[in-house]
C-alpha cells in the first residue's frame, strides 16, 4: 500500500515546483527509489494531462558502467541523452541510495570524464527545462543526519511539503536587495572574504528547482574575491568525504585550498580553467534544516547558512564562469557553530545566522513556522 504521503510530495513536485500543463511531457529520473513512488508521480503528471516519460536508474549498476567507461561510449550517451532532454518541457530526478559512497572507488580521471561528456545535457536540462531535484530517505541517510529511520521519514515528509509559499514577501526582499548591492563581506571564525556581486542579479529559489528548498543566490563578479572562508558543514562530492575546507582567495581564484583530504580536494579544483574561480553565492533560510548530514541538497537550505560554490555558474544570476564542476561548500553562521555576519554595501543584514533588516526577518525560522 502507498503511503499516503507519496502523492502529497508527488503533488507538490508536478503542481508546485514544475507546474505541469496538460501537453507537456517530463522527464522523470528515478534513482533507487520505491517503484510506488515513481507510480505516484506518473499518475500526478497524467492527472495534470502532462505526458510522463520514466528512466529507473540503480546506483550500484551505475558505478559499474562508471568502472568501465570509456570517452567514446559517453559520448554516444551524451548525444542520446541530449536529443531525448531537447524534447522534454520539464525534469524530475528523485535521487536514493543507500550508500552515498558507492562511487567512491571509481578512478577521479574517469568520472571527471564522463562529467566533460554529459555536460551539454546537464547545461540544456538546467538552462532550457523546468526541473525539480530531491532526494529520497533511505535508512543511510537518517545515519548521515543522526536519526532513527523512523524519525528521519517524518522530518523528511515536513520539510519536502513545507508551504514554500511563505518564502514569498521575505524572500522578493533579500532578492531585492541582492540586486542592488555591490560589496559583500563575510565574516566569521576563520573567515573573512571580500567580493562583489554588482549588476549581477539574485535568484529566489522557492520550491521551484530543489526539493527541499529555501534559498536566494547570486554569484561574485569572477575575479572580485579576496580572503580566506572556512567552511565548517561536511560535504560530499564524487563519492569522497571532505571536512574542514579552507580556501584562500586571489583576484577571484582559489591560490590556496587545505582538508582533511588536501589531494583530492586539489586534484578536483585543477579539473578546468574554471573550476578555481566560483560560480554561486547563496544565502538559506529553510526553517525545518538545522544541522548538516552530508547531502547538499538539504545542506545548502540550512537556517543561518550561505555557500560560496567553486565551479560552473548559472546563465541566470551567474557571472559566466565554465567548469564541469559545481561543488556547494556551506558555512553555518548560528552560534552553535562560532556565528558569523553578511554585510551589504557596510550594512549588517544578517548576523549569527538571524536577519537583521526588517524587511528580510519574515525569512528567520521563527515567523516562517508561526501558525495562522
Amino acid at each position: 500500500m502507498s503511503d499516503p504521503r507519496y502523492a502529497r510530495l508527488a503533488e507538490v513536485l508536478t503542481g508546485f515546483s514544475t507546474e505541469l500543463k496538460k501537453g507537456e511531457r517530463v522527464f522523470i529520473d528515478a534513482f533507487d527509489v520505491p517503484d510506488t513512488f515513481t507510480i505516484a508521480l506518473v499518475r500526478a503528471a497524467q492527472d495534470r494531462g502532462a505526458l510522463p516519460y520514466v528512466n529507473v536508474l540503480r546506483a550500484r549498476i551505475t558505478r559499474e558502467l562508471l568502472k568501465g567507461a570509456t570517452v567514446e561510449q559517453y559520448a554516444v550517451t551524451a548525444e542520446v541523452e541530449l536529443q531525448r532532454m531537447q524534447k522534454m518541457h520539464a525534469y524530475i530526478a528523485v535521487r536514493g541510495s543507500d550508500n552515498i559512497f558507492e562511487t567512491s572507488d571509481v578512478p577521479a580521471e574517469r568520472v571527471q570524464a564522463v562529467s566533460k561528456a554529459l555536460k551539454p545535457v546537464l547545461d540544456y536540462r538546467v538552462n532550457k527545462t523546468k526541473w525539480v531535484v530531491l532526494r529520497w530517505p533511505s535508512s543511510a541517510m537518517a545515519q548521515q543526519a543522526g536519526m532513527s529511520t523512523q524519525a528521519f521519514e517524518d522530518f523528511y515528509f515536513r520539510v519536502c511539503t513545507f508551504d514554500y509559499g511563505r518564502y514569498g514577501p521575505g524572500m522578493k526582499a533579500l532578492t531585492d536587495l541582492m540586486d542592488k548591492t555591490d560589496r559583500v563581506q563575510l565574516k566569521g571564525p576563520g573567515t573573512d572574504l571580500k567580493f562583489s556581486i554588482k549588476g549581477i542579479g539574485a535568484v529566489a529559489c522557492g520550491g521551484q528547482r530543489n526539493i527541499p528548498d529555501g534559498e536566494v543566490f547570486s554569484c561574485p563578479v569572477k575575479d572580485s574575491v579576496e580572503g580566506v572562508i572556512q567552511y565548517n558543514a561536511p560535504t560530499v562530492y564524487l563519492g569522497t568525504s571532505f571536512d574542514n575546507i579552507r580556501l584562500v582567495f586571489k583576484k577571484g581564484k582559489i591560490v590556496e585550498a587545505t582538508s582533511n583530504n588536501t589531494k583530492r580536494l586539489n586534484e578536483i579544483l585543477d579539473s578546468d580553467d574554471g573550476s578555481r574561480y566560483i560560480g554561486e553565492f547563496a544565502i538559506g533560510f529553510n526553517p525545518h534544516i538545522l544541522q548538516p548530514m552530508r547531502d547538499i541538497l538539504f545542506d545548502e537550505k540550512i537556517a543561518g547558512s550561505f555557500h560560496f560554490t567553486p565551479g560552473q555558474a548559472y546563465e541566470t544570476g551567474g557571472n559566466g564562469n565554465k567548469s564541469q564542476v559545481h561543488w556547494d561548500m556551506v558555512n553555518i553562521q548560528r552560534p552553535e557553530y562560532g556565528g558569523g555576519e553578511i554585510w551589504f554595501d557596510d550594512k549588517l543584514i544578517r548576523k549569527d545566522g538571524l536577519f537583521t533588516v526588517p524587511a528580510l526577518k519574515k525569512l528567520n525560522p521563527d515567523q516562517l513556522l508561526k501558525k495562522g
